[in-house]
């Protein structure tokens, strides 16, 4: 096989722009050169990397999973000269994407319980809903995701492509705004009375792990939905105005239920168990993660749960 490190440039180029025309003006040639370029590079491969027929263009299954190596390559590539240079890449940050709900309330706390054991970790962290997130890591875009873990999610990883470290438990708990008596407004044990329901949006996976809860119980015909988001903070925010009740991770309403201001909706029978983990990629060979994935390794189990 003969490659050349532009076909790979140009290949990546491509898939950002999803253009042939935006890509060859990015790499400052002609078009016809550009898609030439491209022709070469699935010629050398053996496999049609790239779906012509759909505007904007898409990338064939093969030349998806062919993505992640060249993104990996382009930038092992890229550090190698730079460190050649004598730059320094001792402070590089790591790319990390998360679930929205534990970027705002898990993230920091984790993060900072982390340095104590692997030292200085600098990272640019952004966030995104899970489906996104998974997108984002496949197709080699991010250096580490975060995100919550559900066996029965239609969105899996392959554990071999996409390694991960299991780093907390979280429940889901119903909660609301308490009466003047300090039990909840709106009940799920009361099996009298509706309860004005602040849901996910269908395509949230926090939304899924509540209706499979729900999936066969009676509960489920009492829920009047009055507010719909895909954020948790979103939800916590309208149950802390009294409008209706909402599941929500514990860890991002610790304050609330210390203070009374949230009290629990319902028993622990209501309460959703999740696991969160981070992955990363296993094809991208980024030294600041090739290290981080060896210090936590070495690391205790119980160091590594938040």
């Amino acid at each position: 096989m003969n490659l050349e490190t532009k076909w790979l440039e140009d290949f990546v180029a491509l898939a950002n722009t999803r253009s042939f025309s935006a890509s060859a003006r990015q790499r400052h040639v002609t078009q016809p050169a550009f898609s030439r370029r491209i022709r070469s590079l699935e010629q050398a491969v053996g496999a049609t990397l790239v779906d012509r027929s759909t505007t904007p263009i898409g990338l064939t299954p093969e030349g998806q999973l062919f993505l992640v190596t060249a993104r990996s390559m382009v930038e092992q590539l890229s550090e190698c000269l730079a460190h050649l240079r004598g730059l320094s890449m001792a402070n590089e940050a790591l790319d990390i994407v998360a679930a929205h709900s534990l970027a705002l309330t898990f993230f920091p706390h984790w993060i900072s319980r982390l340095q104590k054991g692997v030292g200085e970790l600098p990272t640019r962290l952004v966030a995104m809903n899970v489906g996104d997130a998974i997108h984002v890591l496949r197709e080699g875009n991010c250096d580490l995701m975060l995100a919550y873990y559900d066996p029965y999610a239609s969105m899996q990883l392959d554990a071999e492509a996409f390694p991960s470290f299991s780093i907390g438990q979280v429940n889901m708990l119903p909660v609301c705004v308490p009466d003047t008596d300090g039990a909840p407004r709106f009940s799920l044990d009361d099996d009298t009375a509706g309860v004005p329901f602040l849901a996910y949006t269908q395509g949230a996976f926090l939304g899924r792990s509540v209706r499979m809860l729900l999936k066969n119980d009676p509960l489920r015909m009492r829920l009047k939905t009055v507010y719909e988001t895909a954020m948790a903070e979103g939800l916590k925010g309208m149950a802390l105005q009294g409008v209706g009740m909402a599941w929500i991770p514990d860890f991002c309403i610790r304050e609330e239920l210390a203070s009374g201001r949230l009290v629990r909706a319902g028993g622990t029978q209501w309460d959703i168990p999740l696991e969160i983990r981070l992955y990363r990629c296993s094809l991208v060979h980024k030294p600041g993660v090739e290290k981080l994935w060896r210090q936590m390794m070495k690391l205790p189990r119980d160091f590594l749960q938040a």
